[in-house]
């Protein structure tokens, strides 16, 4: 029963996360730049502190008295992670919701599979599993093959691209995605996707504040958002330095008071784009209190997030004006991809 809640919750939040760019669509006038960092504020420095404070107990004290060590590695890994978020949002601009998704959120399954047991076969520690144990146990060397499908999987969702590209006119790729560029598109998506697993390492670098958080009579359904406070300043961080550089070099920082756009409406698109991206998180916590912060949490939040993502490209027409053949490459390497986190989860339960 504890399962099947876990994965309830996990769906609700991978719900959101592969919605939360759809209010962004509404901006208008806005640059890229301008409208992410406006959504990135409410989802890195508003939400999380005020989700906590609904849900820990003195949550601010609880990070106080936290290890200073505890609180860098964990900021660290936002920092890493915020490189990831930044490159997934100009993923899925250059890409769409459908391709964009399933390239960024495949990379993301497999290292964030992988990393940690290579970290722990080169830094061991007891009760975690290194690559080496992968490697000898049926369990791990299904994860790996998992690992190998969804690479597989990417890749051909990569050719379904490359058709596409090569089947519409530049009118036809402009009108199902607005910024459409293959090349950039892909380099940009596969730096997101491994960077993007560092979430997962931040919230298990500040586990010490999630587990004083339950002493201090925190629900553990809710016990990671104070952990998200300190991984969402490194996110910040990160992105609002790239932002304030993109501003400047293209001159947008006249957008915030461009009064020929309405700015009210592109605050509160940008806004709500920004809390449905934090509430992925805070389910994702409720989630992992349930399954546990391993593979199986990411895996499943991740397979959610890539058939939203992919129901919202099929609504958004991305994939309009292509031959069968073409679309029929694009559905196939999502159930590769889908089946390879499969194969991950049930290796990782084993």
């Amino acid at each position: 029963m504890q399962v099947l809640i876990g994965i309830i919750y996990h769906t609700i939040g991978g719900g959101f996360s592969g919605s939360f760019y759809m209010p962004f669509n509404k901006v208008k006038g806005w640059a890229w730049e301008s409208y992410w960092i406006v959504g990135g504020i409410f989802s890195w420095l508003i939400v999380p502190p005020l989700a906590a404070y609904l849900t820990i107990p003195d949550f601010p004290a609880i990070i106080a008295s936290a290890d200073m060590n505890v609180k860098l590695l964990t900021f660290v890994f936002g920092l890493l992670w915020g490189i990831g978020g930044l490159t997934y949002g100009l993923g899925v601009r250059y890409l769409g919701m459908s391709l964009g998704n399933s390239v960024v959120l495949g990379f993301s399954s497999a290292f964030g599979a992988l990393v940690p047991s290579i970290y722990y076969n080169l830094n061991p520690v007891k009760g975690k599993v290194s690559f080496t144990d992968m490697l000898g146990s049926s369990g791990g060397q299904l994860v790996l093959l998992g690992v190998l499908v969804c690479l597989i999987g990417i890749a051909i969702s990569g050719k379904a691209g490359m058709m596409k590209e090569a089947e519409l006119s530049e009118a036809e790729k402009k009108a199902s995605v607005k910024e459409f560029s293959l090349v950039k598109g892909l380099i940009i998506a596969v730096i997101s996707g491994i960077l993007s697993a560092f979430f997962n390492y931040g919230i298990e670098a500040g586990k010490p504040l999630a587990d004083q958080a339950v002493v201090q009579g925190c629900n553990p359904l809710f016990q990671n958002n104070v952990t998200y406070v300190v991984v969402l300043w490194g996110g910040l961080t990160t992105n609002f330095l790239w932002c304030m550089y993109l501003n400047a070099k293209n001159k947008t920082f006249g957008n915030y008071t461009d009064t020929r756009t309405p700015i009210l409406a592109n605050v509160l698109f940008s806004a709500t784009a920004g809390t449905m991206w934090f509430l992925q998180f805070f389910f994702y916590g409720m989630g992992e209190s349930k399954l546990g912060n391993g593979a199986s949490s990411w895996i499943t939040h991740m397979a959610t997030i890539i058939l939203t993502a992919n129901i919202w490209g099929l609504y958004l027409k991305e994939w309009s004006g292509v031959s069968v053949a073409t679309f029929r490459t694009f559905v196939t390497g999502i159930v590769v991809i889908l089946i390879a986190i499969v194969l991950v989860g049930i290796g990782n339960s084993l």
